[in-house]
């Protein structure tokens, strides 16, 4: 992790391309609005995506929404995906006003699938939120309702996980 000061600007990307000018302003912008908080940087397809760490997640949505010069007011979704050592959690934010794209990553281990809600931040993050505990069994701490929202009241298991038995059927 790094830590968002301005010394740290400028990183090639783990292939060894240099970030496009674009991505590195944008960069220098957020480590100004995250002021000393830690996160990674990284690419996908030209949009930039920072990695966090759980503890730091509600911080700094927070931020990224509350400040003017990011102003990322809309949560497009939020995805998890298993790793099968870990759960990535995804989060695609929109700032209308400045037309830019923001991912947030954050790994949870499955010695600990929680996290806090981001609910309070965004209203989109509720049923996004319960999706994901009950596709994959993530506990989003400080969520209003956490009942099933895809699976009925006392389904076994999390049928996201790649662990998860599928059994075979036919098709007719």
């Amino acid at each position: 992790m790094e830590t968002a000061t301005p010394n740290n600007q400028g990183k090639p990307k783990e292939q060894g391309e240099a970030f496009p000018q674009e991505a590195q302003d944008f960069f220098a912008l957020l480590v100004r609005v995250l002021r000393g908080r830690r996160f990674q940087r990284g690419l996908l397809d030209d949009r930039l995506q920072i990695s966090v760490e759980p503890k730091d997640l509600e911080d700094i949505c927070r931020l990224l929404k509350e400040d003017p010069r990011t102003n990322f007011k809309i949560l497009l979704c939020i995805a998890a995906v298993d790793y099968i050592d870990y759960i990535q959690m995804v989060y695609v934010l929109l700032s209308p006003e400045h037309e830019r794209i923001l991912g947030v990553k954050m790994d949870l281990s499955y010695k600990d699938l929680t996290v806090s809600t981001l609910s309070g931040i965004w209203r989109a993050a509720d049923w996004y939120e319960r999706e994901a505990h009950d596709l994959f069994g993530v506990d989003f701490k400080g969520h209003p309702d956490l009942s099933p929202l895809l699976l009925y009241e006392g389904f076994e298991g999390f049928p996201g996980r790649k662990e998860f038995p599928f059994h075979e059927y036919d098709e007719y």
